[in-house]
């Protein structure tokens, strides 16, 4: 194995941490790498134009921030926690788990519902923090937590969601992978049993904010 195309690598992390333009960084590495694994300039830039190409919807959410942007602008996270201000018991802990919830079916049913930038950060978060602040006085570290949690709802819901789709990406690489093993398995049979494990973590995650509200109106330190 010829180890020096590894510098490929090494001129990545000394131009990011250099704090260099990254596009030049990137394609720099990429123009060494090749030469170093013996590979015309031709072939090198077809490669890099190849892989542009093939990934270029890729970048399509960042015409998100911006939209994201001009709404936080004009008081999103402001009428949000307003919003949830005025609901008679809601709490952190259950704007969470309800949001947990909605994420899965959505991704159960392939419905591109949430993300951490255009629905965590400018829905969830404040919702759950408005939410909080109705009864509890939030230190710097409480805030913290609640936006670790409400990032965790995101990944909970996405995660073990998406494969009860019997078509979605992760269903079929599962399936292909272990037809390649030489199992004998459908679609059909991944999905359905990423249902138990679905349910299964709604309900761990339904403690979990229990645990986590808990223990942040009695002011202790949560690790859960």
């Amino acid at each position: 194995m010829n180890y020096f195309v590894l510098i490929g690598i090494a001129i990545i992390i000394v131009g990011f941490i250099l704090k260099l333009d990254v596009v030049a960084v990137v394609l720099i590495s990429g123009l060494v790498t090749g030469l170093i694994a013996k590979m015309g300039l031709v072939e090198v830039l077809n490669a890099i134009g190849t892989g542009f190409v093939n990934n270029r919807y890729m970048s399509l959410f960042f015409i998100s921030f911006p939209v994201i942007a001009i709404m936080e602008r004009y008081g999103l996270k402001l009428r949000a926690a307003e919003c949830i201000k005025k609901i008679k018991g809601a709490s952190a802990g259950m704007v969470i788990w309800l949001y947990i919830v909605i994420r899965t079916i959505a991704s159960a049913f392939s419905i591109r519902l949430g993300g951490h930038v255009q629905f965590i950060r400018p829905l969830i978060l404040p919702m759950a923090e408005g939410a909080a602040r109705k009864s509890i006085k939030l230190t710097d570290e409480d805030i913290e937590k609640i936006k670790g949690l409400a990032g965790a709802s995101e990944n909970y819901g996405n995660f073990f969601g998406q494969n009860i789709f019997p078509v979605a990406s992760g269903v079929l690489l599962i399936t292909g992978t272990l037809k390649e093993q030489g199992l004998d398995i459908s679609n059909i049979d991944v999905a359905k049993y990423s249902i138990l494990a679905g349910v299964a973590m709604v309900l761990i995650a339904l403690v979990q904010c229990w645990l986590f509200e808990k223990h942040l109106r009695k002011g202790e330190k949560c690790d859960v």
